[in-house]
């Protein structure tokens, strides 16, 4: 015969309607649950609400999470310990998992990525993402092309300042791919905007595969470029990878492809 129950009937009904009221269904759901094992002894009452309020705030989190990871428009889900640190000799691991505990975005910084095609440096600033999605920031990712795209329709439509607002709110905004595609005329002038208002209002992370003292030809003006990097400089973290591509790592070995030339790596300053 089973131990008679230690929550009344009426306090238990009471205890469902309060967490209905609350909101709680995954609390609601392990009530029952939860109440054997009170009955059976194998919690205190103390622990047992740490165990619902456990679930539920567990249930709540994975979904935040799982709603920031879209809106922060990431276009998969890369982490730190997805990286293969081993084939990327020339980047400190330990300064890698330093950012991760994202004082940069606290401080406001910027980091640079910077390197060849298929080094990681997306994979590193959406696992830094992630992270900072975890830890309750908000994230905004987007390769340069597609920001300054959206800018020029949205200043063709007169809102501009609206789109640059919208854009500088988050904590922390991804810029990826700087260099690969021109950004067109005027680009420059827009992308500028935008960075004058995230400048020490909130972080940001860039990746490029050219270095600094080539942003003249990819802005298509050096005054805009200079400009830019006075800004996106000071307060600057920026880690060069210089290695080769993971993606042709199976080529490497089989002697298909030809290794980088470190004197070829993007970086340095202006």
């Amino acid at each position: 015969m089973s131990a008679p129950s230690t929550v009344p009937g009426n306090t238990t009904d009471r205890i469902r309607r309060h967490l209905v009221g609350l909101k709680m269904p995954r609390a609601l759901e392990a009530l029952q649950m939860t109440l054997a094992r009170i009955e059976q002894g194998e919690v205190t009452a103390l622990e047992a609400i740490e165990t619902l309020l456990g679930e539920e705030y567990t249930t709540r989190e994975s979904r935040r999470i799982k709603m920031a990871l879209q809106t922060a428009r990431l276009p998969t889900i890369k982490t730190l310990s997805g990286y293969d640190f081993s084939f990327q000799p020339s980047l400190d691991r330990h300064r890698v998992l330093a950012l991760a505990q994202l004082e940069f975005v606290e401080r406001k910084q910027c980091v640079h990525l910077l390197g060849p095609p298929g080094t990681g440096k997306s994979h590193l600033a959406i696992a830094l993402g992630v992270e900072a999605v975890r830890a309750g920031k908000s994230v905004y990712m987007a390769t340069l092309a597609e920001l300054v795209d959206s800018m020029r329709r949205a200043e063709r439509e007169g809102r501009l300042a609206d789109r640059v607002r919208f854009l500088s709110r988050y904590s922390l905004l991804i810029v990826d791919e700087i260099g690969y595609l021109p950004v067109g005329s005027g680009g420059g002038n827009l992308f500028f905007q935008l960075v004058n208002a995230c400048y020490e209002r909130c972080a940001m992370i860039m990746t490029g595969n050219r270095g600094f003292g080539e942003w003249a030809e990819i802005f298509g003006d050096a005054v805009v470029a200079t400009a830019l990097l006075d800004r996106l400089l000071h307060h600057a973290v920026t880690m060069n990878i210089r290695g080769n591509s993971y993606r042709l790592k199976d080529k490497l070995k089989a002697g298909l492809v030809r290794s980088h030339d470190d004197s070829s790596q993007p970086g340095g300053e202006i």
